[in-house]
């Protein structure tokens, strides 16, 4: 079956060509600034308020300019950024072990799999150095060595100690350090905060970004709001697969509806899977629980070297267990990244040596640290993880190893922007993972964190600059503009359609079963044959939501049935979208494994003659159209990736 068509080339106009070294200096330099004077006249909406859209709220209303913030939960500290656990990566190299920015840069572009930009990754190694000082300077509590200095600790794809956290806490302080410079800015007047409001489609003015249309959670209301620009920090689309480690409010309608608008959506396939995650426990759970990556500095991974071998851990002897990441790569040993040890965990519970009632887990085991180090010192590394993890399983991980298993995470892809952030449509930037832009095919551990700061305290305050320049030249838009209008009754006609179908079946039910299909068919492991078949079913469970869903209740207020239906009838377009990225793709790399694609002893086997490039996808409201942008390799020139 055709399932898209390829359009022209697409191409990044706006990265500097010369030495990398100072490609980001100089268009920093080389971009338009606006008079302090006239930056109070011009109007920013900001979607979203975790890391990415916190940061760049507080820094651009800190510029001069007046910000309008949305955000869906009831506070703005409430978004999911907190969750981050781990850490977040800088080429600072205090503990002088051979980082450099050319080493982050090095590691980030080989994490991914050579399927990312040079340009924007190494421009993220120069400003990770910045970060830490920034919210050092904000009272991020990082954890300290008994001198004082900041310490760091392991994470996956990298032989250097980098990672800087807070205790198992590390998004929760580096999001309450940009809470915190976004309630200054709040109090000052110059950010207006709209919390309980979710953004249904974006306004497009003569083929700019002109505004949103949202809708009030709390009363029900649909309103249109202008800006000179509009910013979508709104995370990313996990919650496809139904069970993830995301919260289960995060969703992909801010980037869908503007992607239906015009913005390409770039390499959707690329969806990371999570080594370290507590495993399924039945079909009663709407969400699973990451257990994070930092566990793996002292945690050893292993199974038992026989097939159904079902003994306690602590009655199987150590000549009978087999610490297969240590086994199979020596030199990264339980740091491989993450694409690869949640490959190797499915390898070895499909031989039928997985633990736990299902069979679909692994031991991560903390009991030669403890000896080493002693208990206390693991308290105080890991202690708040440790109790989590009590308090979900019953079992207590000082005594007995932590059961893991591979889940759905993060996302690689996402709109498509050019070296400013800016998408395919004029006046949209896009920044944190509601981008595609730095990780390629696999994101590295800790680099989350450092990406969503980067781009909103440093990246975007110095690009959207050179949009706005020419804001005085924009037509004048208000409500009464026929683009607005029009789009605003889009969105009470969307609504109407969902309440009016009056069907049989729940929301949940069908984002069940549609997470199901994306599980089995665009998961950890994808072949040409499960991804139509995928195709075919969700096409059809597609037909039977618009038939069949009922959303009980009304528009008017409070009404999370009808929140969540909408955000699923997004979901549906994307999966399909997802699933035609992976198939067109007919290599392996990165979290994208194609069973038709590995190497003799099944590592990922790119083809980078015929897809070296970014699938930038247009939405035309029949099939996607495929616009490629190659991708060059000047610093880090592709290889196998081996870890070994």
């Amino acid at each position: 079956m055709d399932l898209y068509t390829e359009g022209d080339p697409i191409a990044d106009t706006k990265a500097p060509d010369g030495p990398i070294e100072t490609r980001w200096e100089r268009r920093r330099f080389e971009a338009k600034l606006v008079n302090p004077a006239n930056r109070r006249k011009l109007t920013v909406i900001v979607v979203g308020t975790g890391l990415a859209g916190g940061s760049a709220a507080a820094t651009l209303a800190e510029q001069g300019y007046h910000v309008k913030s949305y955000c869906y939960q009831d506070s703005p500290r409430r978004a999911h950024s907190i969750a981050a656990q781990g850490g977040i990566n800088a080429a600072k190299n205090y503990r002088n072990d051979g980082d450099s920015v050319h080493r982050l840069f090095y590691d980030t572009v080989k994490g991914g799999d050579f399927r990312s930009r040079e340009s924007n990754v190494h421009r993220l190694a120069e400003v990770s150095v910045n970060i830490i000082d920034q919210c050092v300077a904000q009272g991020v509590p990082f954890a300290r060595e008994y001198g004082g200095l900041l310490d760091t600790r392991s994470f996956g794809g990298a032989q250097v100690q980098r990672t800087f956290y807070a205790r198992g806490q590390t998004g929760q302080q580096l999001l309450l350090g940009a809470y915190q410079a976004l309630e200054r800015q709040i109090g000052l007047g110059n950010v207006e905060m709209n919390a309980r409001h979710e953004m249904l489609e974006l306004v497009v003015v003569d083929g700019r970004a002109r505004g949103i249309v949202v809708r009030d959670l709390v009363t029900g209301e649909i309103t249109t709001e202008m800006a000179d620009a509009v910013v979508l920090a709104s995370g990313g689309y996990g919650n496809v697969f139904y069970l993830s480690t995301n919260a289960k409010g995060c969703n992909v309608t801010a980037s869908w509806r503007a992607h239906r608008k015009g913005a390409h959506f770039a390499n959707p396939c690329y969806t990371q899977i999570h080594p370290t995650c507590i495993p399924v426990s039945g079909d009663h759970q709407s969400k699973l629980t990451l257990m994070s990556e930092s566990l793996r500095n002292d945690g050893r991974v292993w199974v038992p070297k026989a097939k159904g071998d079902d003994r306690p851990a602590k009655d199987i002897p150590e000549d009978e267990r087999d610490y297969y990441l240590e086994r199979i790569y020596p030199s990264f040993g339980n740091l491989v990244p993450r694409d690869i040890a949640s490959r190797a965990a499915k390898n070895v519970c499909d031989e039928g040596r997985g633990v736990g009632p299902s069979g679909l887990g692994v031991y991560l085991d903390f009991a030669d640290a403890i000896n080493r180090l002693g208990r206390k010192a693991i308290e105080a590394k890991y202690g708040n993880l440790f109790e989590m993890y009590e308090r979900i399983t019953g079992e207590d991980p000082y005594e007995v190893p932590m059961r893991i298993y591979p889940a759905v995470h993060y996302t690689m892809g996402g709109l498509w922007v050019d070296y400013d952030l800016q998408s395919s449509i004029p006046g949209l930037f896009v920044i944190g993972e509601a981008n595609f832009s730095d990780h390629g095919a696999n994101r590295l551990g800790a680099s989350a964190l450092m990406q969503g700061l980067a781009d909103g305290y440093f990246v975007l305050p110095n690009t959207l600059p050179n949009y706005l320049a020419n804001a005085g030249s924009f037509e004048q838009v208000d409500a009464s503009h026929p683009e607005v209008v029009a789009a605003r009754a889009a969105v009470e006609e969307r609504i109407q359609k969902l309440l009016s179908i009056n069907g049989d079946r729940t929301v949940d039910s069908f984002h069940r079963e549609l997470g199901q299909i994306m599980w089995e068919h665009c998961g950890m492991e994808r072949s040409e044959a499960g991804l139509r078949k995928a195709i075919d079913e969700i096409r059809a469970l597609r037909e039977q939501f618009w038939q069949r869903v009922r959303v009980p209740g009304d528009g008017e207020g409070l009404n999370q049935s009808l929140e969540k239906a909408g955000r699923v009838a997004d979901f549906f377009e994307l999966a399909e979208l997802m699933c035609i990225d992976a198939l067109h793709r007919e290599e392996s790399c990165g979290g994208h494994f194609r069973a038709e694609h590995q190497t003799p002893d099944g590592e990922a086997q790119r083809d980078d003659d015929r897809f070296a490039y970014v699938a930038a996808w247009e939405y035309t409201g029949d099939q996607p159209v495929l616009h490629k942008e190659d991708l060059q390799f000047e610093y880090v020139h592709p290889t196998q990736r081996s870890y070994k």
